[in-house]
């Protein structure tokens, strides 16, 4: 059933427990289910992941995480308090994923596993609530000046897809942003960015930046550069892609990585410029954080302040990379407290 766990080491200072027992947090995606107790206000403990495709329903994997022996040694009383980030818009109390076949209804998966509280938060609003939360061994900057207090953040992440979101602040507080940004239309800049763009049309009658910004993006732009180069070469996967680029033993992935890069560096830069972002741009997902010191060197940050007459505002933005192993928990947990303290 699991595939891997992280118990937490103890600290020497514990902080106060939770006066309704742990609670459970969940990272829910296409693929893969990340699942958490929070025993105490940023304290997490029994990580486990679980494959989607093993568990036919929402409720059926939580139920399955839930009687782990793990679990229930954390919680030997049972979880009555839950909140979970989802890879999907999240509009009223049916859940339909996009990438996976779960279909839900919040209310009912609640009463199944009697939850007094479950919440149910857009994966992007969720890792969003959790920027302010980071610490600085959980983001690398790349780039721009220190960031502005009290101004808005934006964050985008290529993965599976490409998510866009933002938080603005409000009176001590900050909203998150409930946006499908990914799905904006690519803007090509250069010659080379026109040609990918016109052998996308070939298959997509609209091409969005996630259509570009994402895994399957990253097969898109090899393919294409192949074909200008008259190279057919392999068909390869996104993580292949990345591993030869990175290791330097395929020159077109390479020029595929960068491509990426550049193209990213845009988008991120156009979000920058729509929120006003002063308070910095974050960049999660899978693809970038696995970059490392390539993401640095690439053209990404050219891109990003590429705006002309902007050049200079742009100049002075931060652009952190998340480096955290489980952003999301933090997020989500913001969320669960926010909600638990409005209730009483």
């Amino acid at each position: 059933m699991s595939n891997s766990v992280h118990p937490a080491t103890p600290s020497a200072t514990q902080p106060t427990v939770f006066a309704g027992g742990p609670r459970l947090l969940a990272d829910v995606g296409g693929t893969n289910a990340r699942f958490a107790l929070e025993t105490a206000p940023g304290r997490v403990e029994a990580v486990l992941v679980l494959a989607c495709k093993d568990h036919a329903t929402m409720a059926d994997a939580l139920r399955s995480y839930l009687t782990n022996p793990i679990v229930t040694a954390t919680a030997p009383d049972g979880v009555r308090h839950a909140a979970i980030a989802i890879a999907n818009p999240v509009n009223g109390d049916q859940v339909r994923m996009t990438n996976h076949h779960w279909e839900f209804s919040i209310e009912a998966v609640r009463l199944e596993l009697d939850f007094s509280t479950f919440l149910v938060a857009n994966d992007f609003t969720a890792l969003a609530m959790a920027l302010p939360h980071l610490s600085v061994d959980e983001k690398q900057q790349v780039g721009g000046a220190a960031a502005r207090p009290g101004s808005a953040i934006g964050l985008i992440g290529a993965g599976t897809g490409l998510g866009v979101s933002g938080l603005v602040p409000d009176h001590g507080h900050w909203t998150p942003l409930q946006s499908e940004g990914g799905h904006v239309s690519f803007s090509p800049i250069d010659e080379r960015e026109i040609a990918i763009l016109r052998f996308a049309w070939r298959s997509f009658e609209h091409v969005s930046a996630e259509r570009l910004m994402s895994g399957d993006g990253l097969e898109l732009i090899y393919r294409a550069l192949a074909e200008q180069r008259g190279d057919a070469g392999p068909a390869l996967s996104a993580p292949e892609i990345s591993r030869r680029a990175l290791s330097g033993e395929c020159a077109l992935c390479v020029d595929v990585i960068d491509a990426f890069c550049g193209m990213l560096g845009t988008v991120a830069g156009n979000l920058a410029v729509t929120l006003g972002a002063l308070g910095g741009i974050y960049i999660g997902g899978g693809i970038v954080p696995r970059l490392g010191e390539h993401f640095a060197r690439s053209s990404f940050r050219r891109r990003f302040e590429e705006k002309g007459r902007f050049v200079d505002y742009l100049a002075q933005i931060p652009v952190y990379v998340i480096t955290a192993e489980f952003p999301a928990f933090t997020g989500v947990s913001a969320i669960l407290a926010e909600a638990m303290a409005e209730q009483g």
